[in-house]
């Protein structure tokens, strides 16, 4: 008896510790506040993988100068480590898939998350959480037009960004098919970031042509950007203003009744999601079947946005 208890718990020690996830998330910048809503979620999760012996390590990138680049410089250091998952954003796959294939190849699994679902297949990642950036545009547009716009501009503050580029065509798209018009504005990327500068182009836009009713930013940095210029303009009201993603000054616009909506991934879920079905993956063999498992568009206006600002107090949206 005493040697089949020391045989169990010999198994029992070396279950909890054998397969003890160590997970790298790779991600976006440490200056876009975006980003502290998916750690949160990450965050969440590695509560769970902390407590089976395993760790999470969370890497950003600096800035979005070099976007691409940076982060597969992150999954090179994260497989230099010798981590045994990497969850990570794919926005420029030319960039980032051959170290996501590297990390692959030395025995590391990978899942993304927030961007690259249409590349899930080429970079043979377990799974993609997040929103179909195309079909959230879509969404968004339709959204819009169905409010009254009748041409809307669409804001990208790093051109070329896969993600972003299907964001402002899946607006475009979704206004044609509500019988709007949309436009596409293309900023220097050393804008982004920049509410001053952003805000002085969406003015000039907006000055230029009488026609634009509506402004969709894809991020809401840019959203406070648009404001501003809104209201330099006096058009508060007239011109519709809505944004990819949550902050508080976004809901606080949408309580007022000066932004007509916002529209939300759940970056909350691509956070947690990606990290702890990596780490059970890691640790028990599961998978998801579904997939990619898409976290939004859920579109956030007047009719719901009491209930969306208690999750952002708690840093869940």
């Amino acid at each position: 008896m005493k040697k089949l208890i020391a045989t169990t718990a010999a198994l029992a020690i070396t279950a909890s510790g054998a397969f003890a996830a160590d997970i790298a998330l790779v991600i976006g910048s440490n200056q876009d506040s975006f980003w502290n809503v998916v750690k949160k979620g990450a965050e969440d999760a590695a509560v769970l993988v902390e407590a089976r012996g395993g760790s999470l390590n969370i890497l950003q990138t600096n800035n979005y100068d070099n976007y691409g680049a940076d982060l597969a410089t992150l999954i090179e250091q994260a497989t230099a480590q010798g981590v045994d998952g990497i969850a990570t954003v794919l926005p420029v796959p030319d960039a980032q898939l051959p170290a996501i294939q590297a990390a692959i190849d030395a025995g590391i699994k990978v899942t993304l998350l927030n961007g690259g679902g249409d590349k899930l297949e080429e970079s043979g990642a377990l799974n993609y959480f997040g929103s179909d950036e195309y079909v959230a545009g879509v969404a968004g547009g339709k959204y819009m037009a169905e409010a009254g716009a009748k041409h809307i501009l669409c804001h990208i503050q790093i051109p070329g960004t896969v993600n972003l580029e299907a964001r402002c065509k899946g607006v475009e798209d979704g206004a044609t098919e509500a019988g709007a018009k949309a436009t596409i504005l293309r900023v220097p990327a050393n804008l982004d970031g920049d509410v001053a500068g952003t805000s002085a182009a969406i003015e000039a836009e907006l000055n230029g042509d009488e026609s634009i009713d509506a402004v969709v930013n894809l991020a809401t940095w840019a959203a406070d950007a648009s404001a501003a210029a809104i209201e330099q303009l006096g058009k508060t009201g007239e011109v519709k203003l809505g944004t990819f993603d949550l902050s508080p000054s976004t809901l606080d616009r949408i309580k007022a009744g000066t932004q007509t909506m916002a529209i939300d991934q759940t970056p909350y879920y691509q956070g947690f999601l990606s990290v702890s079905t990596l780490a059970a993956h890691i640790d028990f063999g599961t998978k998801i079947a579904t997939q990619p498992v898409l976290t939004g568009p859920a579109i956030v206006d007047s009719s719901n946005i009491d209930a969306t600002f208690a999750g952002v107090e708690a840093g869940t949206r």
